[in-house]
């Protein structure tokens, strides 16, 4: 069975924390895949916050998600405090990727608990179409 594997860049331009809290907890006494996603969406939100954007303005247009990836590495605990950098690459006309590294204690001491992407692509929502990626974004993003 071949496996998922994406490549992480050198460096990350933003990093967000938050704790693990008893609701994102699945039966099996641990974070499932589901969760782990909305942590990534919560990251990227606060992401495109840091830039003066958000999913729905991205310089004059929206975003939509095209497609994830996660490679799961360790579960992940209540109480646990996780660490979620995020960079953006491999930009398109349309859109561009956004990688994730998912950690618990960052540093020397760092638990890689997963890595993702997700392709994110340009749209107009109010003509329902892909549109083009502003250049003003594609410099912010590219930081």
């Amino acid at each position: 069975m071949s496996r998922v594997k994406i490549d992480m860049p050198d460096s990350f331009s933003f990093n967000t924390r938050f704790p693990v809290r008893i609701t994102d907890l699945n039966y099996g006494a641990h974070v499932g895949n589901d969760t782990v996603l909305s942590f990534i969406h919560e990251a990227r939100v606060r992401f495109l916050q840091s830039l003066g954007y958000s999913e729905l303005n991205l310089g004059g247009t929206g975003l939509i998600m095209s497609d994830v990836a996660i490679e799961f590495k360790k579960e992940i605990h209540y109480g646990d405090e996780i660490s979620i950098s995020v960079a953006a690459r491999d930009f398109s006309r349309v859109g561009f990727d956004l990688v994730y590294k998912m950690e618990k204690n960052p540093g020397p001491a760092a638990s890689l608990l997963a890595l993702a992407k997700t392709g994110m692509v340009c749209y107009d929502y109010s003509m329902k179409k892909v549109s083009p990626l502003p250049e003003e974004a594609r410099q912010k993003l590219a930081l």
